[in-house]
């Protein structure tokens, strides 16, 4: 009876062969949309730079748009697992709001194209296409930890929404705007391991001298 074994190899290899495609038209679409955002980017750009053609693109992807929306996923699938692997509803408020913001800075500083596409969709579409997952995992375990900390007395008063705005805008401005402010580090590469862990470590000095309960208020200065 003949051998089954070859026909399995070649279906593995040809699964494998299909992933790796794949994976190179999402890395290649991924730096396309941070450029440019949705509306201007070029399908024939993408297929160019992974040598596949426009039509295999569309063979894995139906559209432009779907291309868009398995970019932003695959973006947020692992940083999403990982904020949830750190149980943080079982640390006391400011230790659990240090974990979180350090996590964030790390998973920003690795993929610098995401937040510039997220700017670039809440510009060109209007978060049209936003993962709404990410309101839930990101801003809501966000939020809640800093509405415990507040019940606790660990953190001053405050809005849980706004500062859980503030406190992703701290976390990515950095990185997304780095064109913009890198003139005021002339002669240094502001994505580079070293400066990126001084922007982070800022990062987080300034979110947590923000929300301690011994802060100062702006508004009680005067």
């Amino acid at each position: 009876m003949p051998s089954s074994q070859p026909a399995k190899s070649k279906r593995s290899s040809s699964v494998h062969d299909a992933e790796a495609t794949k994976a190179r038209i999402l890395d290649a679409a991924e730096k396309e949309f941070a450029i440019a955002g949705l509306a201007a980017t070029r399908t024939e750009t993408i297929a160019a730079q992974t040598g596949v053609t426009k039509t295999m693109i569309y063979y894995y992807y139906q559209n432009k748009e779907a291309l868009y929306q398995e970019v932003l996923n695959r973006a947020f699938i692992k940083p999403l697992d990982e904020i949830v692997q750190l149980n943080l509803e079982q640390l006391p408020p400011q230790a659990a709001l240090e974990s979180f913001t350090q996590l964030f800075l790390e998973q920003t500083s690795k993929n610098p194209n995401i937040p510039s596409i997220l700017f670039l969709e809440a510009i060109q579409n209007r978060g049209k296409y936003y993962p709404k997952q990410s309101i839930e995992q990101i801003y809501g375990k966000l939020i809640t930890i800093l509405e415990q900390g507040i019940a606790e007395g660990v953190f001053r008063p405050l809005d849980p929404r706004h500062m859980a705005v503030n406190i992703i805008g701290t976390c990515v401005f950095y990185v997304a705007a780095y064109e913009n402010v890198k003139h005021l580090w002339p002669g240094k590469r502001m994505l580079s391991k070293g400066m990126l862990e001084e922007h982070s470590q800022e990062a987080l000095n300034f979110v947590l001298a923000g929300v301690r309960a011994d802060s100062i208020e702006v508004g009680n200065l005067a």
